[in-house]
């Protein structure tokens, strides 16, 4: 996945601040799951997924897409795989509807993240990336006061950035999707049978 080159001055802006406040994480600690994360499945499954995904990657929409729906219907509704999705946002858009997505409602995130990645077209390469978005939501019932606030939440935005930096930092990630899979890493969209292969061999050794 390629920076998209929207508005990249300021993205870079935010990113820069935030190389001064990240804390100094250990692998096992960014890799513990809280409360509050984006989670599919059973929370003692013997396997969890972790997915760093910018929002504007055509990758990371084709395997939510295309890959994720096998991998539920096979793992994680099974109890086999619990899937945590994150935020790498590569660049203004995609941070914008990172922060969307954090405002729906837990019970919806994955329906929207569905959504923005299958309509990914129609707002990812827009200069107007935010009116596109709102377009979308707006659509769903999002009135432009939740909108609004919703862009502006300050926290909101430094949760996410941080988490981005703590991964490059911690996890190197680079590139999106990629996955921690039981602590070791996968980068890019695999075929379905990557996925089955390295799942089949961690439970067989759980056995």
């Amino acid at each position: 996945m390629k920076i998209i080159a929207i508005k990249p001055i300021l993205f870079t802006f935010f990113i820069l601040i935030f190389c001064f406040n990240v804390s100094n994480l250990q692998p096992k600690e960014i890799l513990k799951i809280e409360e509050d994360e984006i989670i599919l499945g059973n929370p003692d499954a013997p396997i969890t997924v972790i997915e760093y995904a910018s929002m504007s990657c055509p990758h990371c929409a084709s395997f939510h897409l295309n890959t994720l729906p096998i991998i539920k219907e096979e793992y994680i509704d099974t109890g086999k795989v619990k899937f945590v999705f994150r935020d790498y946002p590569f660049n203004l858009p995609a941070l914008q509807a990172s922060m969307i997505i954090r405002c729906v409602g837990e019970s919806v995130y994955h329906k929207y993240i569905n959504a923005l990645f299958s309509m990914q077209k129609k707002w990812v390469k827009s200069k107007g990336s935010a009116e596109k978005l709102f377009e979308i939501m707006n659509n769903s019932g999002m009135s432009k006061e939740e909108f609004d606030i919703c862009l502006n939440d300050k926290d909101m935005e430094n949760k996410i950035l941080s988490g981005q930096l703590e991964a490059q930092k911690q996890l190197s990630i680079k590139t999106t999707p990629s996955f921690i899979i039981n602590g070791k890493k996968l980068e890019g969209n695999k075929p379905i049978d990557t996925f089955r292969n390295i799942f089949e061999s961690i439970l067989e050794k759980s056995i």
